[in-house]
């Protein structure tokens, strides 16, 4: 990763996807990825620059499938729109091996893997609309990398900052990360210091109207 790519990820750190989102309504910026759930109740939050791939069905001669992963830094969030396909995947076990071995931090599918037990038993962090055993090998084949795409209906932009963890994935537009960062880390105080509240005896009410909780949330407010 760049420099700025690195000073953009620290933004985040602490961070989770909830707080993330809440700061995105609060700024009115899309990019809550729809449908897109993680493989496993992942500990800990992802966040890294996108590295965009689009597949398209495949020619004659079908393209490549997977090649494009050479070219992946160390950090990235490898994100693919395969338009939502189910009846194919476009990641598998040999995928998500090198992608461990690359140090690359996640990958985020509109559409399906296979082969889990080997990302689930190494805990390589994978989002995806489900599983299935189909090759994508003669049916889809990479169009373009590193070219906007849409995932879960949030259009990802190369070197966006993804977010994704346990409840989902995020897609913060670069030129806002800054912004969305400081918001959510404002919101995630407030809720820290009202979960301090309530253990003392407030009611949630009194706490939430102490702190100006539903402002911190609300847009153009």
């Amino acid at each position: 990763m760049s420099p700025q790519d690195l000073e953009l990820v620290a933004l985040f750190k602490g961070l989770d996807t909830p707080g993330v989102s809440d700061a995105m309504d609060k700024l009115g910026i899309p990019g809550q990825c729809l449908g897109i759930m993680p493989l496993a109740d992942y500990r800990g939050t992802v966040v890294g620059p996108a590295f965009t791939v689009k597949y398209v069905s495949c020619g004659q001669p079908a393209g490549t499938v997977g090649d494009f992963i050479d070219d992946v830094s160390e950090g990235d969030v490898i994100v693919i729109d395969n338009d939502g396909r189910a009846d194919c995947t476009v990641w598998g076990d040999i995928m998500t091996q090198y992608a461990g071995l690359r140090g690359i931090a996640a990958t985020v599918i509109d559409g399906v893997c296979r082969d889990v037990a080997k990302a689930l038993g190494e805990g390589y962090p994978l989002f995806t609309r489900g599983r299935f055993m189909r090759t994508g090998k003669d049916r889809v084949e990479v169009l373009s990398v590193n070219q906007p795409v849409t995932v879960g209906t949030a259009r990802v932009v190369s070197r966006d900052i993804v977010v994704a963890d346990a409840n989902g994935v995020v897609v913060v537009p670069r030129v806002r990360a800054a912004e969305v960062a400081d918001v959510a880390h404002r919101i995630e105080a407030a809720e820290s210091r009202i979960r301090e509240l309530i253990a003392q005896g407030q009611t949630l009410g009194e706490a939430r109207a102490q702190l100006g909780y539903h402002r911190l949330q609300t847009r153009n407010s």
